[in-house]
């Protein structure tokens, strides 16, 4: 199954949704800044559909950098309370709503090239975690790294005694089966965390150079090593959904399938290039594990996938295999 890309809205779409009594705004919570890349490849080109296929009867407005309220672990609050009817969050922030989904996440489960579209195709496997806001955008990411202050990582024991700053439960428990102790805070919060020592360093994709400048708080990335990743959605508030006309609800669903594939393109391509930077400033070192030094990681991480799965219940399994099955 692939996902379909959202087509111009025909005349019987139109005609539906020039029913609707009244525009309807939506106000679209990004804790980003305007700045990220995922807002001009991304986010707005997502709003452009939904005007353009319900011809302006629904437009989606963008507020950054926090406008609606700062920080990025109170986004899916904010959408199920309806603060905002649209919402940027990932689902490691508030992982005990969103156990079937974070095993995507898992080391080994997806990589970064197909795991969005392996996501969809088995999408149904997972709606019951979507019951208190609506799914609208759902995405794996680039596979997060080891960014490390001072200390060069290699292997396991490298890591031991570590602070490690994570994004989700799973990748703490994964930096505990290396020997580290996880820390777990915001994104927006690594920098300083690094610069001043309360953390040693922070798994995270390769983004974090640019988005977060963290090319200068951190001495080396390690990389190679199979490694979880950090999907992001796109969450409607359920009411606000229902009380949408047919027509503009499959608008809404068109244009977040289509963001899925946006956003994961720029999180790639933005990763990619951040590691290229990040590799060629003065002082700065990307170690790429061998073969062998990224099994003896890979050995203890396995562990941790099954550990996850054994504790997630009896769907568990039979989404890792479909997952896996790609």
């Amino acid at each position: 199954m692939t996902i379909r890309t959202l087509t111009i809205a025909g005349p019987a779409l139109a005609a539906a949704i020039a029913t609707t009594a009244g525009a309807a705004e939506l106000k679209f919570a990004n804790y980003m800044a305007a700045t990220h890349p995922y807002v001009a490849g991304c986010f707005q080109p997502f709003a452009e559909r939904v005007a353009q296929a319900t011809e302006g009867g629904v437009t989606v407005r963008l507020f950054s950098g926090g406008e609606l309220g700062p920080g990025p672990t109170e986004q899916y609050s904010r959408v199920v309370d309806g603060v905002a009817e649209l919402a940027v969050s990932l689902p490691g922030y508030t992982a005990s709503n969103f156990p079937l989904t974070l095993l995507a996440e898992l080391p080994g489960v997806t990589d970064a090239a197909s795991g969005t579209e392996t996501i969809w195709a088995n999408i149904d496997l997972l709606g019951s975690e979507y019951r208190r806001a609506h799914l609208v955008s759902l995405w794996s990411s680039a596979p997060n790294l080891l960014f490390t202050r001072d200390k060069p990582v290699r292997s396991p024991a490298d890591v031991v005694g570590m602070k490690i700053r994570v994004p989700s439960r799973n990748a703490g428990l994964q930096v505990e089966a290396w020997g580290g102790s996880p820390v777990s805070m915001p994104v927006s919060d690594i920098y300083n965390a690094l610069q001043t020592g309360v953390i040693d360093g922070a798994m995270i994709d390769g983004t974090a150079v640019g988005a977060f400048k963290l090319s200068e708080v951190a001495s080396y990335i390690t990389t190679g090593m199979d490694s979880t990743n950090s999907p992001f959605f796109i969450l409607m508030n359920r009411d606000a959904y229902g009380d949408l006309e047919e027509a503009a609800k499959a608008a809404v669903d068109e244009a977040g399938r289509a963001a899925s594939l946006d956003c994961n393109k720029v999180q790639l391509d933005v990763a990619a290039e951040g590691l290229e930077q990040f590799a060629a400033a003065p002082g700065k070192q990307v170690i790429e594990l061998t073969e062998e030094e990224a099994a003896a990681f890979d050995l203890l991480s396995a562990a941790v996938t099954a550990q996850v799965v054994a504790e997630s219940g009896d769907d568990a399994q039979a989404i890792v295999d479909a997952l896996k099955a790609r």
